[in-house]
């Protein structure tokens, strides 16, 4: 089975390029997104054989979740269950008999890392939230982490040091969540695999140089690791400053 993660920066703005293209290629059994910068009744997908989930952030053209699926699941939760966190329309869970699918969008910290303190809070809300859920069954959860977590998932560490994402809080706060019983699945199958990025800044031509990070994950629960086959980032798909990531597994619905 197959899934998709991608941060679309504005779900409105690559509809009008080549969106479903990308969306109808992949093929997807989950097909998870970041960043939809909209509100109910703003757009319309016409996605036959899909289920559509929407998290929407109070403020307008901000943050924003979706999970579009060929699965009904046995239910959905919109946030991690913390008033404070869950204004920005940051997560959306899936249940289903076996596991739990997770898409998220985790706070940037900021120029200078004005929110680092919201996104230090929020990462411990966040573990506490999917340790919850890992102990009842397997989980995974996908998204812009907004972090890269070694030097090997930016192309010049040494300069961003200490900028957003790259910070040894944030870096130390993904370890944490490691440690607790996680596995970034694309380390797992390709644990020195460089100059494979999955953002690029709009800025200085960064994307034709790949001068980019590895922010965009699927992070599973360690029950949930004799599940996966495969990891990949689709980087040769355009339409936003990030680009799809991947994963692929057993069956997780059959008996």
């Amino acid at each position: 089975m197959k899934l998709i993660s991608w941060n679309v920066n504005g779900l409105r703005a690559v509809l009008k390029h080549d969106f479903m293209t990308s969306f109808n290629d992949l093929d997807a059994d989950w097909f998870c997104i970041q960043e939809t910068k909209m509100q109910e009744g703003q757009a319309s997908l016409d996605l036959p054989g899909y289920h559509q989930y929407f998290n929407y952030a109070e403020r307008k053209g901000y943050s924003g979740t979706a999970i579009f699926t060929k699965h009904e699941p046995l239910a959905v939760t919109y946030g991690i269950g913390q008033p404070e966190f869950d204004d920005e329309g940051r997560v959306i869970t899936l249940e289903y008999p076996k596991f739990y699918l997770i898409t998220v969008y985790t706070p940037n910290s900021g120029s200078e890392l004005k929110r680092l303190d919201y996104r230090q809070a929020w990462d411990q809300a966040f573990l506490a939230y999917t340790k919850a859920l890992a102990a009842k069954k397997p989980l995974v959860y996908c998204g812009d982490l907004n972090v890269a977590h070694h030097e090997i998932d930016l192309k010049n560490p040494s300069s961003n040091h200490h900028n957003a994402g790259f910070t040894d809080e944030e870096r130390n706060d993904f370890t944490t969540q490691l440690e607790a019983g996680f596995t970034d699945t694309f380390r797992h199958f390709y644990p020195n695999l460089e100059d494979v990025y999955s953002w690029w800044s709009y800025r200085f031509s960064a994307r034709s140089r790949n001068a980019g990070w590895r922010i965009d994950y699927f992070v599973a629960s360690d029950n949930f690791v004799p599940f996966i086959k495969d990891a990949k980032i689709h980087n040769e798909v355009l339409g936003s400053d990030h680009c799809p990531v991947e994963l692929e597994t057993v069956d997780l619905l059959g008996e």
